[in-house]
């Protein structure tokens, strides 16, 4: 039987400062996200000695050097938040990685709350700035400069479902379900063909099919094998393929459906060869492809759609679910994608307040048919890029959401809890709850340890192999009777 699907996202958000030609991405990020402030105490470092960037799925590991930055680089560099998540600098790019979660609701209250923690450090940020200058951010993929940074989802599974199966039933879902959680582009970039819009911002980056690497020719399916929890038991998959998006909606269903077909890959219930003939090519053919009416050429000779392969893909999880009592959250999932595979068999424009790019689309061409544009004018470029501000007051997304034009999965008290406090059902609990009773106390933190100095002894590191214990469950009543990290280092060993 599958396993629970724990899953996360990691967010690397663009960032450039107005005003500055000289501007430092990466003293950019730095500034940005030590401008962030919480109340616990204490210089608390990224365990990179827990890490394994270069293991590789495929049974082998990638010669390679780990990079492992000094202690005050380590600290200047990363933060770790009482909600379970870690913010910090990657390359040029600042990032947000939520907490562990095991609910899809959880998912989009984190994720959007990273938005939130990303725009309360920029407005810091400012405040350090030289006159005349502003630091501004955008959850989207592309600097439209040739340079593309990820939106990159992680699920639990099964170490004993094998990752040639996985890669097999996984390549033509990746390749397709973009028609449902792409972020929408004006144009293309990396050498693709030209268009006036695409529905994904990153399809255009990927040129191999499976690999390790994430910046350099970037695979549909990630081999990178870091499970962050018991190595025998876990796998995580590490998925780069899908695009930054803001949508409730789309956040919902694309972390949702994903989490469905895995756990139907792990029990076998994929039956039907949906393989594509060349999937670097057809990922490209559907994002260039709004009407979602082109058929893609498959290995056994069969022509689909990348909606008719989306509902392929539907009906084998109908069957699987039909068994046995299906959890509602899963049976929402069901009903919203099969709604919205009907809309873009229709029209896609019918998910014009759900999916990203039919949002985007339909506010760029409402504004072009005003104006007498079309999509070469460089203001609907401009448009495209503002969809994607973090700022509230200017952000395209948050004007549809201000204006009822954007379908809501959570309340915006849901997301102001969810800054500062962790899922309750998961490891992220006992990680959060520490760094609020004991931060002064944390040495080192990483997904699956937490280490404590405590007085005069050696640091103590305690292992959080398994992401479903560490939960308010699991252990509020061991934090509560801890008044001090001594003190729970010493009732942890009884």
């Amino acid at each position: 039987m599958a396993i629970p699907k724990v899953m996360g996202t990691e967010l690397e958000y663009g960032i450039t400062v107005k005003g500055d030609p000289d501007f430092d991405p990466i003293s950019g990020c730095v500034l940005l996200v030590n401008a962030y402030h919480e109340d616990h105490a204490g210089e608390i470092l990224w365990d990179y000695d827990q890490e394994n960037p270069l293991a590789d799925a495929r049974g082998f590991q990638v010669d390679g050097e780990k990079y492992t930055p000094n202690q005050q680089e380590n600290i200047a560099r990363n933060k770790t938040l009482i909600n379970g998540a870690r913010y910090y600098v990657d390359h040029a790019h600042p990032e947000y990685s939520c907490p562990e979660v095991s609910s899809l609701k959880d998912l989009v209250r984190h994720e959007k709350a990273g938005e939130r923690i990303l725009e309360a450090s920029r407005r810091e940020a400012n405040t350090l700035l030289p006159d005349g200058t502003q630091m501004l951010l955008y959850k989207n993929n592309s600097d439209r400069k040739g340079n593309s940074y990820g939106s990159h989802e992680n699920y639990l599974m099964d170490r004993r479902t094998s990752f040639k199966q996985i890669v097999e039933h996984l390549m033509s879902f990746f390749v397709t379900r973009q028609v449902f959680c792409g972020a929408g582009k004006v144009g293309s970039e990396n050498r693709s063909q030209a268009c006036d819009y695409q529905i994904s911002q990153r399809s255009d980056f990927f040129e191999t099919e499976v690999a390790l690497d994430t910046m350099v020719k970037r695979p549909i399916i990630n081999t990178r094998d870091e499970p962050h929890a018991d190595r025998e038991k876990y796998r995580r998959l590490h998925v780069i393929v899908g695009d930054a998006n803001l949508s409730e909606y789309t956040i919902y269903l694309r972390n949702g459906v994903t989490a469905i077909i895995l756990s139907m890959i792990e029990d076998g219930a994929v039956t039907r060869d949906l393989a594509m003939r060349d999937p670097v090519q057809a990922i490209k053919q559907v994002s260039m492809d709004p009407t979602c009416k082109q058929k893609l050429q498959l290995g056994n000779g069969k022509r689909l759609t990348a909606v008719e392969v989306q509902s392929e893909f539907l009906e084998m999880a109908l069957q699987y679910y039909s068994q046995s009592d299906t959890d509602p959250e899963i049976r929402d999932v069901l009903e919203k994608w099969q709604h919205a595979l009907e809309c873009l068999a229709r029209d896609p424009m019918e998910l014009n307040t759900r999916i990203d790019w039919v949002m985007k689309k339909a506010m760029m061409e409402s504004f072009m048919d005003r104006k007498s544009m079309d999509w070469s004018a460089p203001e609907v470029s401009m448009l495209d890029l503002q969809y994607h501000d973090l700022r509230p007051d200017k952000g395209l997304y948050y004007l549809l959401e201000r204006q009822g034009r954007a379908e809501r999965i959570v309340t915006d008290e849901e997301i102001t809890a969810a800054i500062v406090q962790p899922p309750t059902d998961t490891r992220a609990f006992f990680r959060g709850e520490c760094l609020k009773r004991y931060g002064d106390a944390v040495f080192g933190v990483n997904w699956d340890s937490i280490s404590f100095s405590v007085g005069d002894e050696p640091i103590k590191r305690i292992l959080m192999a398994e992401p479903l214990k560490g939960s308010q469950k699991h252990v509020g009543d061991l934090l509560d009777s801890s008044e001090t990290a001594s003190e729970l280092v010493n009732n942890l060993r009884t």
